[in-house]
């Protein structure tokens, strides 16, 4: 019989400078002994979510955290209990991890996972992992599609894994031409390519995905049936609703002024931390608006998995 109360968690996702995260496995014992997971437990009474997460991971890996980003968060009703996991991105910390309570313990490679079974409340986090901390956006109807063309090269060859093409002037003949200049440049660098468009226009375009402005996620019911669906919101309502149609990722902004939006107030820094504890995201979010990439850092200490670049990815 399950639990009805709501068990609260927290668990932590070591990464490396190279990218690979830290999986254990649950010890002999235990509900779902065998299984892997990222390492964590119970919140106590009175305790703080970022308290929870270092004493868990000095008592499990023996190690203390001295850098951590709150990042997604994760509710699965198991037979045994309704459980609420908040992750937080551990990017530093003292010490080298060592199993203390008889788990196994194992470095993985995003996209590349060798280990099985994984429990299942920590299935999405994977894929989440695979996205990068920072993606970009063209603007080729303001800067000129020989600008972004020029410009391209070199952030494929500095890491741009995600690149999101938003011209929302261009008819459907313009943007098919536009898309595929580009794809001759993104497929070759492994470079994910999605479109803001009309999902329908796509069939057979070189793309990865669908990218949905706010009024296309606001119209959606299901998830469109591509590989990789973000979208852009700038309320938290918004981003349960793509969290509930299982999109990746979303965008969420503007953060900063813009010459996008002279005339609204941007959110700051608190207003995106408001709102992204306000959603209690699960899935993983990208500040966006007016930034560039030393903004990351405060991106991530607010919350949000990366920052998505337009005007400041093609400088």
């Amino acid at each position: 019989m399950t639990s009805t109360q709501l068990v609260e968690v927290v668990a932590g996702v070591l990464v490396r400078p190279d990218g690979r995260f830290l999986l254990a496995s649950r010890p002999v014992g235990k509900v779902y002994a065998g299984y892997w997971e990222f390492p964590g437990g119970k919140i106590e009474p009175g305790e703080a979510p970022y308290a929870a997460l270092v004493r868990e991971l000095q008592e499990e890996l023996a190690i203390t955290v001295t850098a951590a980003t709150p990042w997604l968060v994760q509710q699965f009703v198991y037979p045994h209990a309704h459980v609420r996991l908040r992750f937080y991105r551990v990017s530093a910390w003292q010490g080298e991890p060592q199993a203390q309570e008889g788990q196994q313990l194992n470095w993985q490679t995003p996209g590349q996972l060798d280990v099985a079974p994984m429990l299942p409340a920590n299935t999405p986090i994977l894929r989440a992992l695979s996205l990068p901390a920072i993606t970009a956006l063209t603007c080729a109807g303001e800067l000129g599609e020989n600008a972004v063309l020029a410009a391209l090269p070199a952030r494929l060859a500095a890491g741009l894994s995600l690149l999101i093409v938003r011209e929302p002037d261009y008819a459907r003949d313009q943007l098919a031409s536009w898309v595929a200049r580009l794809a001759e440049l993104t497929r070759p660098a492994g470079c994910r390519l999605l479109v803001n468009a009309q999902p329908d226009w796509l069939a057979g375009w070189p793309v990865d995905g669908v990218h949905l402005n706010s009024a296309r996620l606001a119209a959606c019911r299901q998830r469109p049936d591509f590989a990789w669906v973000g979208a852009s919101a700038h309320r938290p309502e918004e981003l349960q609703h793509a969290a509930e149609l299982g999109l990746d990722y979303a965008l969420l902004g503007h953060v900063l002024p813009t010459a996008s939006h002279p005339d609204a107030p941007p959110l700051g820094w608190q207003g995106l931390a408001c709102q992204l504890a306000s959603a209690g995201p699960r899935l993983p979010v990208y500040a966006l608006g007016g930034l560039a990439a030393a903004d990351l850092p405060a991106a991530c200490e607010a919350g949000a998995h990366g920052v998505a670049l337009m005007r400041g990815a093609w400088a």
